[in-house]
């Protein structure tokens, strides 16, 4: 139980370090070149889909097994926690395109996670 925590903060760590990282780099596009809006909003989705992707890989290599779930409860606590914050701290629910965008998420972390455990050392 304690190994498969610390490999869900470890994938909770590299998602929101990528996130914060890539938003740095899309505001810095923004302000200093001519790059409209509309062209981030596709870079911003496969962005997520990679910081998913990368924290269910780290989830899963910290943990070594089961990284379907491992991926999916980093996914899930991740997702959780924007919902929390966009509900609680900006009084906004989910939309369903929302809904459509964290389901991805979610096959991403999965994926993440399985790749994760198959990268990683532990032998049985």
């Amino acid at each position: 139980m304690k190994v498969r925590f610390t490999g869900l903060l470890y994938g909770w760590i590299a998602i929101l370090t990528l996130m914060i990282l890539a938003s740095f780099i899309l505001s810095l596009l923004l302000r200093f070149t001519s790059l409209g809006a509309s062209t981030i909003t596709h870079s911003t989705t496969i962005i997520s889909l990679l910081a998913f992707l990368s924290g269910g890989t780290f989830a899963g290599i910290k943990t070594g097994e089961k990284g379907w779930l491992v991926g999916l409860l980093t996914s899930i606590g991740f997702s959780t926690f924007v919902f929390m914050y966009q509900y609680l701290g900006l009084q906004q629910p989910f939309s369903a395109s929302q809904f459509v965008y964290h389901g991805a998420f979610l096959l991403a972390g999965m994926l993440g996670g399985i790749i994760g455990v198959n990268l990683s050392q532990k032998k049985e």
